[in-house]
């Protein structure tokens, strides 16, 4: 990985280079890079873990899929490839003024420094610590390697680095759960040995709508993905700079369906292995640490399984499939956090502007600052309760769909104003808090956490439409309209 960042280092010659990789990456390796960056460590270990504990609804978010490719493929990419950009977040400062320019970007970070914070503790706390025997108190030694090393061919190889890197990672990542898969297989003597043949005695009844009495049905694993693809898709940085790093609206669209398509298949891979997981240690029980039970420690049987009973080639090849969706999300996160940092704030406000090896050097600066932010967040993560995913939903996606409302606002309605964005965005921030931490402020049982991310669209799109008809601020500005011949 390293040594791939200092190839590319050479090849980088202005920010934009490092940022975008010239504008002229090609659809296929950049559409598995933004699969990669999507589907994390916390994904490799919570969605085996959710299958174990919760049963198969969670497939539920393979209906979803086709939706998202057809909402952002011909209604959001058009607009975005059309602008030469090279943070997501110019687009509201062109629609809106700069405020919201600003409050995105901040929002952008916040969002993706608590994501790469639970990366961080996922890989250290549930994988590394307990497969390599050691205390919990050398789980922040652990986390600053693992950010080092990223850091290092992240900062020297810019874009094209991180896209190498993770198409290289996705493979190691897929092939680590299919080799579990397959050894799990061949240990029980076949996959009718493991497959669940019933609904299992610790699932809860499954219910198939949108009943708020049972926050996991059918209906919201349907809805809650729905909107978290199509919300990253269309304002997170990391998914926009992939867009961006491409010639065309072809070539953007490309992207997505390549990321789409993958994801299914590797969600699919990881919640079967979730069904292997459960039998293998149904009829394993004495391979559990006293006092663990598989329903109670569903997020750690895979990595018991690499402890227990695995040889050391096998599991060193899926501990390298963890350590390459953590790296790769990572990688990710730190590129676009410096280029929105460098962007929207450094260029913006600074009255000279960079010479192209100074933008860089600087480039390359935050890029450091940003993995020493993650590594020190990453070691307050465990005061979140909840199971992996459970943690992902409240911390890592907090914020994605107020930081989806500003895009919707600005490319969607025509009449908003400033004013309405603001409360619109704020209001929807205020509902994901109020849900994702309902027990710690009221001290009881409040709304499910798949519920977060639809109460918050809902609040922060009527909030907008509502309050952008006061004659509060200025006039809005016209749309901005797609191009005509994309």
């Amino acid at each position: 990985m390293i040594a791939i960042g200092y190839y590319y280092m050479r090849r980088n010659k202005s920010a934009d280079d490092f940022h975008l990789g010239n504008r002229k990456m090609k659809s296929g390796i950049v559409g598995l890079s933004l699969f990669a960056t999507l589907v994390s460590a916390i994904s490799y270990l919570a969605v085996p873990g959710e299958i174990i504990k919760h049963g198969p609804l969670y497939f539920g978010f393979i209906f979803a899929l086709p939706v998202v490719y057809f909402i952002v493929g011909w209604f959001v990419i058009p607009h975005i490839m059309r602008l030469k950009i090279t943070s997501a977040y110019e687009i509201l400062e062109k629609r809106f003024n700069g405020s919201l320019r600003t409050l995105s970007s901040i929002i952008f970070l916040i969002l993706r420094l608590l994501w790469m914070s639970v990366i961080i503790y996922a890989t250290t706390d549930k994988v590394l610590i307990p497969v390599l025997g050691l205390s919990q108190d050398k789980a922040p030694l652990l986390g600053a390697i693992l950010g080092i090393i990223t850091l290092t061919y992240t900062s020297l190889g810019g874009i094209r680095a991180v896209v190498v890197t993770d198409a290289i990672q996705s493979f190691i990542l897929f092939g680590g759960a299919l080799l579990a898969l397959l050894l799990i297989t061949l240990e029980m003597g076949g996959i009718d040995n493991w497959w669940p043949h019933q609904w299992s005695d610790h699932w809860a009844v499954p219910q198939w709508g949108f009943q708020l009495s049972n926050e996991r049905t059918l209906g919201w694993f349907i809805i809650s993905p729905l909107i978290w693809y199509i919300c990253t898709n269309s304002s997170d940085q990391m998914s926009i700079q992939r867009f961006l790093s491409t010639r065309n609206t072809r070539a953007a669209r490309q992207v997505l369906g390549i990321s789409l398509l993958v994801d299914i298949i590797v969600g699919l891979l990881l919640g079967i292995l979730g069904f292997a997981l459960l039998g293998y240690f149904h009829y394993n029980t004495s391979l559990l640490k006293a006092g663990q039970s598989v329903f109670s420690h569903s997020d750690q049987l895979f990595p018991r399984f690499i402890i227990m009973s695995l040889p050391p080639w096998g599991g060193g090849i899926i501990i390298a499939g963890l350590m390459a969706a953590a790296m790769s999300s990572l990688s990710s996160g730190i590129n676009s956090s410096s280029a929105v940092i460098t962007e929207d704030f450094i260029s913006r406000f600074r009255k000279k502007n960079f010479s192209g090896n100074s933008k860089l050097r600087i480039t390359q600066l935050i890029s450091l600052i940003v993995g020493i932010l993650v590594v020190i967040a990453s070691l307050y993560v465990y005061v979140v309760p909840g199971n992996l995913l459970e943690v992902t939903y409240r911390v890592s996606n907090l914020f994605t769909v107020p930081l989806f409302i500003m895009f919707f606002m600005a490319l969607f309605i025509p009449w908003a104003t400033v004013f309405g964005t603001w409360v619109a965005t704020l209001s929807s921030a205020g509902i994901a808090v109020l849900i994702s931490f309902w027990e710690n402020i009221f001290s009881s049982q409040g709304p499910g956490f798949l519920y977060i991310m639809p109460a918050a669209l809902v609040t922060g799109i009527s909030a907008g439409i509502v309050f952008s008809l006061l004659p509060i601020g200025p006039e809005p500005k016209p749309m901005l309209s797609k191009n005509e011949n994309e």
